[in-house]
């Protein structure tokens, strides 16, 4: 595990609000000049503190208007269909995100489609095939509150 200092949460801190800032308007909001920058971030990079970048695409823009909260519970965990499981929910490009979970439910899946009849497809043609599901449970979302927010790193990057 790579050590994160004061800088490089900084640096994160930028990168996490703006993605595309170039090499030097990042520097000169860290107080770094570019080399040092430049290296810390490739750093980063290397050690994946940084896992990527990617565009944030606007799910109702884009026709994806329903967003469902889908949680799982599996009849049985053996090792085989844990890992059939989790390689079906992969597969499913209308699942964005999926987390196993401790407490009474196994998997928490998140799930955007563009209408109620593909989300009732999705779960007649998908969900119910996944091995060994004991129960599916679903919670429709009608607002988003707080949309995906960049990770708190520290006192020092929240007073910025």
């Amino acid at each position: 595990m790579t050590s994160v200092d004061g800088i490089d949460k900084r640096i994160l801190h930028e990168l996490q609000q703006n993605g595309r800032l170039t090499n030097q308007e990042l520097a000169d909001r860290v107080g770094l000049s570019p080399s040092p920058c430049l290296r810390r971030v490739r750093h980063l990079e290397q050690q994946g503190v940084i896992e990527g970048y990617r565009a944030v695409v606007a799910p109702k823009v884009v026709g994806l208007s329903i967003t469902a909260f889908v949680r799982l519970r599996l009849a049985t965990h053996e090792g085989a269909t844990v890992d059939a499981v989790e390689q079906r929910l992969r597969a499913i490009p209308h699942i964005v995100e999926a987390h196993l979970l401790a407490g009474d439910w196994d998997y928490l899946v998140r799930i955007v489609t563009p209408s109620f009849a593909e989300y009732e497809r999705l779960l007649r043609e998908h969900l119910r095939a996944i091995p060994s599901l004991a129960s599916i449970d679903t919670t429709f979302a009608f607002a988003e509150t707080k949309p995906l927010s960049p990770l708190p790193l520290g006192e020092e990057t929240a007073r910025r």
